[in-house]
């Protein structure tokens, strides 16, 4: 079978595209891994490269040793130096670099190496000893000397080495095999060696014990010492292979060496710097590079390794049985008594082997029932799994598909098998699939083990299937394990067009119009033809309260339908919430054109809707702004916004273009807001008090609250451009509200502080029909009442009217529910301004009022005017028959006074009793003795025409309080002492002077 690699997988004419498309656009930077591919290639290049001058170092030195060993070294004495202190610098070497590298290396092996240095100082201490009896003493070395324990002691610290460096057995089963292997290998070894030497050596020492047991001691170390290195040397960890298997030769050099030179043919003519030595020096300068060696090739390049060592462990038994039954052969053959020792040592030998295969017969049992429990285990997984797992081998033929493809793909795993994989992969996917799939057979398994490819695949129904598929490395093919997610697909898909649209109309929403309006804007042959509508549905509120949000909904789904049909297909219709609309309009048109557009548009939204088989009306407020150079998105719909604004402002069902001058007045009412919002926590606001009084007795019926502002000179200034500014909005009810709380407060402490008769004097706030019916002020008016312990009749709420009222039946509606809580709650209600235009009487009819206080500009010429004498009487006489209390606001002359009291007006109200009073001064003012007015003729008139006479005149022995007095009166002729106009403030305010 081909083995799966990035040029065979998938062949065929749409790879063939791909690849050449991958390969004319590597020079571009979408595809940066194949650098970084290279680099690293490049990165793991450096090392080997930088350890070839080491190894050519260490190669050149044993090649000089070997070669004067070759020479004989010229001389006797110096090949007795360096066949002894040089073999004790070579082993020093190679111990002082396993100890370092053991001290400061980390990790699993570093006891292994602190093992191997102390094996290789012993050989050095050995060498060194030789050395000191021949070459310094010039003595033959004694039989046994302190060189030969040395060298004892050179082998057991190395088997430790080697046993630490190998990999620990799982089981008991695992120890019990690893030490019959090494007796295996040993005793074979052992019989081998005893019937070639042994024996004879043996022989030649029994005179003495010390002398057998060196004798025999040096072999079998040996012995054992290389069973560990032929049992273990493929047991290694996957650590640093190329430490692992140089530490390895050089031991294996040196114990060659070492059985080599206790044979009798070597030992009784070695002298010291011969060819043997040259082996002893590789085998330690080997040790000593071994540490430090690091592997020449990935990991990747020594995949097959491992197998290798299966094959080898597994016929390791099987071989040392061979030499040992070669070792008998050559003990029998050669003598005419098999050795006993050679008989036991190869009995054990065949025990050991037949224990050891038991062992692994049973091990093998247990593995195979574990491995059919495994194999039945992963089975049932696989045919259980709602996903399906295939198996493609390197052409891309579908090998394997689990039974899930039934319910997947709606065909059956037997008819999708055999099947190529580019064959069920959409046209316009297969291309990316055969791209990722080739990125990821590029990389390596440490670097990028699993995929995952997304691609639309061809049910049994002929249907596209949106699949998900994880995709890994087997054998030499790739399993695909994918899954179905069509419907997360579609549900991302409708989050993502949810995200960009509204809900109700499907319109784009305010984001995608930004984006939009900004792809507008930066592209050059379109910025200077784009504008923007911005529409709101008149009426819609009254619709939706009325009829129901359902109707609301179809009623904003038919303009929605509507604005779509009336504008080009570039152009784009977004719905920016409620009953807000906004159209880009992009290239084509001029002022002129986009004017039309928008008229017709306002005519197709004022067009009748027909719902429910109901008639529904709607008009539209349209804004039209334009772009103009370095303009934003954002800042070009709120400019289209402002002019709306002004649309409606100026009568509603109407087109209006941005101007300049809309901006700086916006700017304009956001400073004043501001500075307002400023006041109102500072407390820089007060109310002051303006007496109502009883025309026919002259004593005091009420007070009138109104709102000041305390400017920085201690001044009350009118906040006339204030209040404008607080005309809407939530900080003008709170604003409302704040009064109304003050307004009960002072009235709760006048109550506790003056006598009953003024102290408990009704207090009449004036606000507008939108703060009466804002939320929240029915809750703060009987909050305030509980907590102050004040009768509701002390508090007279003022309807002004300015805000037009009449023809907006649904908020005359609220108006109307509103004012009957308060009246039930026992507030009494005036109504202000009647006879005017903002007042119309026509509002009498279903106001729960209690009274009605007559318009100033009636009050004012009711004295010189028929007319207005005729209409002012008939407004009294009204309010008599209904039963209602008449105030008259704006009563400055005596003349007014009179009049009003004869046709039948019972309270009054204007700076001929009092001006806005302040909190320090209304105290005074409450405790006086009142206002008795003439009965007699009036005075005549002033000089300018003016009727008023002289406060003092129409109050009976009434005390000069404050500084209001007729001098003060007299230095301002003309404006009244009390309350009158003072001049201008730095914003248009009118001051007032205290009272």
């Amino acid at each position: 079978m081909p083995v799966l690699s990035p040029e065979n997988v998938l062949p065929g004419p749409p790879w063939a595209e791909e690849h050449s498309l991958r390969s004319s656009t590597l020079s571009g930077s979408s595809f940066e891994y194949v650098a970084a591919d290279l680099d690293e290639a490049e990165a793991e290049s450096l090392p080997r490269r930088s350890a070839r001058l080491p190894r050519l170092l260490l190669l050149l030195v044993c090649l000089g040793y070997l070669l004067g060993a070759a020479v004989g070294w010229g001389s006797q004495t110096l090949a007795d130096f360096m066949g002894d202190f040089g073999l004790a610098a070579a082993a020093l070497t190679a111990s002082l670099s396993c100890l370092a590298y053991g001290c400061t290396a980390g990790g699993g092996n570093r006891p292994a190496w602190l093992c191997f240095g102390f094996s290789s100082l012993m050989v050095a201490f050995g060498n060194g000893a030789w050395g000191w009896y021949e070459v310094v003493w010039r003595i033959p070395v004694p039989e046994p000397s302190i060189a030969d324990y040395a060298f004892l002691l050179f082998a057991p610290p190395a088997i430790l080495g080697l046993l630490l460096l190998a990999n620990r057995p799982r089981n008991l089963a695992g120890w019990v095999c690893l030490a019959l292997d090494g007796w295996l290998i040993a005793g074979s070894l052992l019989t081998l060696s005893w019937s070639l030497a042994l024996a004879r050596t043996a022989q030649g020492a029994e005179g003495s014990a010390l002398r057998l047991a060196m004798a025999l001691a040096y072999p079998v170390l040996d012995i054992l010492l290389i069973s560990m290195v032929m049992g273990l040397s493929f047991r290694s960890r996957g650590g640093n292979r190329a430490a692992v298997h140089t530490a390895i030769v050089a031991l294996a050099l040196t114990v060659l060496c070492d059985a080599l030179f206790t044979s009798a043919a070597f030992k009784n003519t070695y002298h010291s710097g011969e060819l043997l030595d040259a082996g002893w020096f590789a085998g330690s300068m080997l040790l000593a590079w071994a540490p430090w060696a690091r592997g020449g090739r990935r990991e990747g390049a020594v995949a097959s390794r491992p197998r290798v060592a299966s094959t080898f462990s597994a016929l390791t038994p099987y071989v040392a049985a061979a030499v040992c039954t070669v070792g008998l052969l050559y003990n029998a053959l050669n003598e005419h008594e098999l050795d006993r020792f050679v008989l036991i040592i190869g009995c054990t030998v065949v025990f050991a082997l037949i224990l050891r295969q038991g062992i692994m017969l049973l091990d093998n049992l247990s593995l195979a029932q574990k491995l059919a429990h495994q194999e039945h285990h992963f089975r049932s997984l696989v045919q259980g799994s709602s996903d399906v797992i295939m198996i493609a081998d390197p052409q891309g033929t579908l090998c394997y598909v689990s039974p899930a493809a039934a319910g997947v793909y709606g065909r059956a795993a037997e008819e999708i098998v055999g099947t190529r994989l580019p064959d069920m992969v959409h046209p316009d996917d297969l291309g990316h699939v055969l791209w990722e799939v080739q990125r990821y057979l590029a990389r390596s398994p440490d670097e990028e083990p699993t995929a995952r490819i997304e691609c639309r695949v061809r049910s049994g129904a002929g249907e596209w299937l949106d699949v998900e598929s994880t995709v890994n490395r087997y054998r030499d093919g790739l399993i695909f394990n994918c899954r179905d997610v069509s419907e997360r697909v579609r549900l991302q898909a409708q989050l993502e067009h949810n995200a960009f649209h509204d809900t109700l109309t499907d319109l784009p929403n305010r984001a995608l119009f930004l984006d939009r309006g900004r792809a507008a804007l930066s592209r050059h042959d379109t910025a200077d033809h784009v504008a923007v509508l911005f529409l709101d549905l008149d009426g819609f509120k009254a619709v939706n309260d009325s009829a129901g949000h359902q109707v609301g909904d179809e009623l904003l789904i038919q303009a929605a339908r509507r604005l779509q049909e009336g504008v080009r297909s570039g152009d784009t219709v977004a719905r920016l919430g409620g009953d807000e609309f906004a159209v880009l309009l992009v290239g084509g048109l001029d002022d002129t054109k986009a004017g039309e557009v928008a008229e017709r548009l306002r005519c197709a939204l004022s067009s009748p809707y027909w719902i429910g088989g109901e008639e529904l009306s709607v008009a539209a407020s349209i804004g039209v702004a334009f772009a103009e150079p370095g303009v934003t998105p954002a800042k070009l719909l709120r400019n289209a916004d402002l002019a709306m604004y002004q649309a409606k402002k100026n009568g509603k069902d109407r087109v209006s273009v941005y101007t300049p001058e809309l901006r700086s007045d916006l700017h304009r009412r956001t400073e004043l807001d501001a500075r307002l919002r400023v006041a109102v926590r500072e407390g820089q606001f007060a109310l002051v008090h303006q007496p109502v009084v009883d025309l026919e007795t002259g004593a005091f019926a009420g007070l009138a609250v109104q709102a000041r502002w305390r400017a920085a000179q201690g001044l009350l200034l009118t906040p006339a451009e204030f209040m404008h500014a607080a005309d809407g909005g939530e900080r003008a009810t709170r604003f409302a509200r704040w009064i109304v709380e003050q307004a009960l407060l002072q009235a709760a402490e006048r109550r506790d502080r003056l006598p009953a008769g003024v102290g408990r004097l009704p207090v009449s706030v004036r606000l507008s029909s939108r703060r009466l019916t804002a939320p929240g002020l029915y809750g703060t008016i009987e909050s305030m009442l509980a907590r102050t312990g004040l009768p509701a009749s002390t508090l007279v709420l003022e309807i002004a009217g300015s805000d037009g009222i009449e023809g907006q039946s649904q908020h005359f509606e609220e108006l109307v529910r509103r004012l009957n809580e308060l009246r039930r709650l026992g507030v009494g209600l005036a109504l202000d301004g009647l006879g005017g235009a903002s007042a119309p009487l026509s509002e009498l009819r279903r106001l729960p009022v209690d009274i009605i206080r007559l318009e100033r500009g009636l009050v004012d010429g009711v004295t010189e005017s028929a007319f207005l004498r005729t209409l002012a009487t008939s407004v009294l006489r009204l309010g008599r028959e209904l039963g209602l209390v008449t105030v008259a606001e704006g009563v400055d002359q005596p003349a007014q006074a009179a009049l009003l009291r004869d046709l039948g007006c019972r309270h009054g109200q204007g700076l001929l009793f009092s001006g806005p009073v302040e909190q320090q001064y209304l105290d005074a003012l409450l405790l006086g003795p009142g206002h008795a007015l003439h009965s007699a003729p009036y005075p005549a008139l002033h000089p300018s025409g003016d009727t008023r006479t002289e406060p003092r005149q129409l109050c009976a022995g009434r005390p000069h309080t404050g500084p209001h007095t007729g001098s003060d009166q007299q230095t301002r002729p003309h404006a009244p002492s009390r309350g009158g106009h003072l001049g201008m403030g730095p914003h248009d305010e009118t001051a007032v002077p205290p009272a």
